[in-house]
C-alpha cells in the first residue's frame, strides 16, 4: 500500500557509515577509543578507517536510502 510518502533513512546506519564521493560506503573500527597502550601499533593500524565490499555496501546503501 503506496502512501506516496518518502522512506526514511535508517538512523543507526547514518551514524555508523558515510559515503564517499565515488560512491564508497566507508565506517571506523571499534577498539580504538582507549587501552590503547596494551594494543601493538600493527593491530591499532589495521583498527583505522575500512572501506565495506560491494555486497555489503548494498545492505547499508539501502538502510541509508531509506
Amino acid at each position: 500500500m503506496a502512501t506516496g510518502r518518502a522512506l526514511k533513512t535508517k538512523r543507526a546506519a547514518k551514524k555508523r557509515f558515510s559515503i564517499t564521493g565515488t560512491g564508497k560506503v566507508k565506517f571506523h573500527q571499534s577498539g580504538k577509543r582507549h587501552l590503547m597502550t596494551g594494543k601493538s601499533s600493527k593491530r591499532t593500524r589495521s583498527l583505522s578507517t575500512g572501506i565495506l565490499e560491494k555486497g555489503q555496501a548494498k545492505k547499508v546503501l539501502a538502510n541509508l536510502n531509506g
